[in-house]
C-alpha cells in the first residue's frame, strides 16, 4: 500500500515519514494508531491525530456532520484523556472515532465494562500498585522490561477477567525470569548491567581500581617508598600487598602480571598495572559473554510470554483508561435499537460537561459513583423508544414522535439537553458507556449538532444551511440537534426556515430536537413532531433562577422575563437604575414581579 492512499498523506508528508521511519514502519505506525511515532517523525501532533482518526476509524468520522458535532466529539475525548494511565493510552483515546459496525460497538463496550467491573472490584492498594506500575511503564517509554513488570503488577493485583485475560493466562514464574533477564540486559544487547552477576561486578570493580592506580602511578610509588621500603624485594612485596588489598585480584594474577625485566620502579609499576588491565578486561569480556548468553537464553525461552505481555499491557492500558473514565462519571451500557427508523431515549441522563466526576477519579472507596448533586438528571426520548416512566412531576410519557420542538425559559437547560443527547449518541457509537441510568440509541449515519451562534448576517445563515441541510438530503439515519436557529436571521424568516427544517426532518424520517422561542410561529407542525417545554419556577433566596430542567412533554414552555426583571429590581443599587427596572416590571406585570420577590423572601425565611 502506498502512503499517499491514507487520508491526509500527501507527497511532502510521505517524504517526511519515509525519511524518518521508512515506508514499512510508517505504514505500521498509521495502522496501529501510533501518534507518538508520527509526531517524533516531524508531523504536528494535531495533524498526526487527524490522519490516524481517518486511518483507524474509517468512515466513522464522517458521522460528525457539523463543526459543532466535531467540537462536542473532541470535548468528550478531552474528558476521557484525563483518565489515561499512559501517554500511549491517551493518544489511542484521541484517535477513537464513532464506529460504523454494531458488532464493533458491542465488542468495545464488552471490553470497557469488563475492565470497569474488574477495576471497581480491586482494593485501593492494588489499584495504586497498578497505576504506579503504569507510571513507570510510561516513564521508561514502554520498554519490554517495563511491560513485563507492569504485567507482573497486574497479576499481583489479581485482575483476571475481561480484557485482563491476556495477562491472567501468563505464568508468573516465566514473567519473573524474563523480567530479571531484561533488567540485566537493559541497554545494548551483549552488555550486562551492574548488579546482575557478582563475579562480573567484582572484575569490573577491580579493573576500575587498577585504572585509577595506573592514572596515578607516580603518587603510588611515592606512597610505597614513604612506608620505609628500602630495596627492590621490599618494594615488590609492598606493591603486591597493595594490589591484593585494594583490587581483590588473586595473588596469581598479580604475580603473573609483574615483569621480570623492569629497569626501575616506574617501569615495574606501570608494566604490572597495564598487564593487569589487559587481563581484567579479557576476563570481564569472557565473563560478560557467558552471563549475557545465559540471560539471553532465559529471555529466548520466555519470548512468547514477553511478547504477550507487551501486547496485553498496551491494550489493557487503553481499556483501563476508559474504564476509569466510565467509573468516574458513573456511565452505563447503552442499548442499541434495531429497526429501520432511528430512536434515541435517555433516562436519568447527565451532561458530562456539568457533572462533577468522582473525587477519586474512579479509584475512590465509593465504587466510582459520580458526585452530581447539582446536576438534575433528564429523561427524554425521540422515535420508537422504550421509555415507560418519567420523573415525578411530569405527567406524560414522551410520545413516539421523531421530532420535537423544545421551548422554555432562558437559562433553562435547553442547550444542555441538546449537548447531553449529543454526548450519549457519540459515546454509544464509539462503543463506550454513557452518562445515564438507561439509554437506547440507534446509531446514525449523520449527527447534525448546531449550537447557538449570535451572528446575524447572510453569510452565517448560508453557511449554517449548507451544513445542516445536506445530511438530511443524502439519505441514511440522521439526528438533528439545532439550537436557536432564529439567532442568525430575522424572526419572521427564521420561523419560516425553521418550520421548513422541521418538516424536512420529518419527511426524511430523521430524528431531531429544535430549540426555539418561536414555537407559536411554527404551527401547525407535522404530525410526527411535538412541542416540549422547560419551565422556570421562580427565584431562590439568592435571587438565582429556579428551573425544573426536566422537559414536560407536549407542553409549550414559556420564557420568564418577569423573574429576570424581579432580580434586576431587587439588585438595583442606584435609584435611577431601579426606577428604570420598575418601569420594565410594569411592562411584564408588576404584580407578578412583586409576588416573585415575596416568594423568594418566604423561601429564605423557611
Amino acid at each position: 500500500m502506498r502512503l499517499e492512499e491514507y487520508w491526509g498523506v500527501g507527497p511532502k508528508t510521505r517524504e517526511t515519514l519515509t525519511e524518518e521511519l521508512g515506508r514499512e514502519r510508517a505504514i505500521e505506525a498509521i495502522e496501529s494508531g501510533d501518534v507518538r511515532a508520527l509526531a517524533d517523525a516531524g508531523l504536528a501532533r494535531g495533524r498526526a491525530t487527524r490522519i490516524l482518526r481517518r486511518a483507524t476509524g474509517g468512515g466513522g468520522i464522517d458521522v460528525l456532520a457539523t463543526s459543532d458535532a466535531r467540537s462536542a466529539y473532541k470535548e468528550l475525548l478531552d474528558l476521557a484523556v484525563e483518565y489515561a494511565v499512559t501517554r500511549r493510552a491517551a493518544d489511542r483515546i484521541r484517535v477513537l472515532t464513532p464506529l460504523t459496525d454494531r458488532d464493533a460497538m458491542n465488542e468495545r463496550l464488552d471490553d470497557v465494562l469488563a475492565a470497569r467491573d474488574a477495576w471497581a472490584a480491586l482494593a485501593e492498594d492494588d489499584r495504586a500498585a497498578v497505576l504506579a506500575a503504569y507510571e513507570r511503564y510510561d516513564e521508561r517509554e514502554e520498554s519490554e522490561h517495563a511491560a513485563v513488570e507492569t504485567a507482573l503488577a497486574l497479576l499481583e493485583a489479581g485482575v483476571d477477567s475481561g480484557p485482563f485475560d491476556a495477562v491472567a493466562d501468563l505464568e508468573r514464574e516465566r514473567l519473573a525470569a524474563a523480567a530479571d533477564a531484561l533488567a540485566a540486559l537493559d541497554g545494548d544487547r551483549g552488555r550486562v548491567r551492574a548488579g546482575a552477576d557478582e563475579e562480573l561486578d567484582r572484575l569490573r570493580a577491580a579493573l576500575g581500581t587498577v585504572e585509577d592506580m595506573d592514572a596515578n602511578a607516580l603518587e603510588l610509588i611515592d606512597e610505597l617508598r614513604s612506608d620505609g621500603v628500602r630495596d627492590v624485594s621490599q618494594f615488590r612485596e609492598s606493591f603486591e600487598d597493595h594490589l591484593l588489598t585494594e583490587t581483590e585480584v588473586t595473588v596469581d594474577q598479580v604475580r603473573d602480571a609483574m615483569p621480570t625485566d623492569a629497569t626501575d620502579a616506574t617501569d615495574f609499576v606501570g608494566a604490572t598495572l597495564r598487564t593487569l588491565r589487559g587481563d581484567l578486561t579479557a576476563a570481564i569480556d569472557e565473563r560478560e559473554a557467558v552471563v549475557a548468553g545465559e540471560f539471553e537464553a532465559t529471555l529466548e525461552a520466555n519470548r512468547e510470554a514477553v511478547d504477550q505481555a507487551v501486547g496485553a499491557v498496551d491494550d489493557i492500558a487503553l481499556h483501563l483508561s476508559l474504564a476509569r473514565f466510565a467509573l468516574a462519571y458513573d456511565c452505563t451500557r447503552p442499548t442499541f435499537r434495531d429497526g429501520d427508523r432511528a430512536a434515541v431515549s435517555v433516562v436519568g441522563a447527565r451532561n458530562l460537561t456539568l457533572a462533577t466526576p468522582d473525587a477519586g477519579d474512579g479509584d475512590g472507596g465509593d465504587g466510582g459513583r459520580t458526585q452530581t448533586q447539582t446536576v438534575q438528571p433528564i429523561t427524554y426520548a425521540l422515535g420508537d423508544h422504550g421509555v415507560s416512566e418519567v420523573p415525578v412531576g411530569v405527567n406524560a410519557v414522551p410520545g413516539e414522535e421523531r421530532v420535537s420542538v423544545l421551548t422554555g425559559a432562558n437559562s433553562g437547560g435547553k442547550t444542555t439537553l441538546l449537548e447531553t443527547l449529543c454526548q450519549v449518541v457519540l459515546l454509544a457509537m464509539m462503543g463506550l458507556p454513557v452518562p445515564a441510568e438507561r439509554a437506547e440509541v440507534t446509531p446514525v449515519d449523520s449527527l447534525v449538532f448546531h449550537r447557538r451562534h449570535a451572528s446575524f448576517n447572510a453569510g452565517v445563515l448560508e453557511s449554517t444551511l449548507r451544513s445542516v441541510v445536506p445530511p438530511l438530503s443524502t439519505g441514511g439515519r440522521t439526528l438533528m440537534l439545532v439550537d436557536e436557529f432564529e439567532a442568525i436571521t430575522e424572526p419572521g424568516s427564521a420561523a419560516d426556515l425553521l418550520h421548513g427544517l422541521v418538516t424536512l426532518t420529518v419527511e426524511r424520517e430523521a430524528l431531531g430536537v429544535f430549540v426555539t422561542h418561536l414555537a407559536d410561529d411554527l404551527e401547525p407542525l407535522p404530525t410526527a413532531a411535538r412541542v416540549d417545554g422547560i419551565f422556570a419556577e421562580g427565584l431562590n433566596p439568592d435571587l438565582e433562577l429556579l428551573v425544573d430542567y426536566q422537559p414536560r412533554f407536549d407542553t409549550v414552555g414559556r420564557s420568564t422575563p418577569e423573574f429576570i426583571v424581579s432580580r434586576l429590581v431587587a439588585n438595583a443599587d442606584d435609584r435611577g437604575e431601579r426606577a428604570g427596572f420598575e418601569t420594565l416590571a410594569e411592562a411584564v406585570g408588576n404584580d407578578v414581579v412583586q409576588r416573585t420577590l415575596v416568594d423568594a423572601r418566604w423561601a429564605e425565611d423557611d
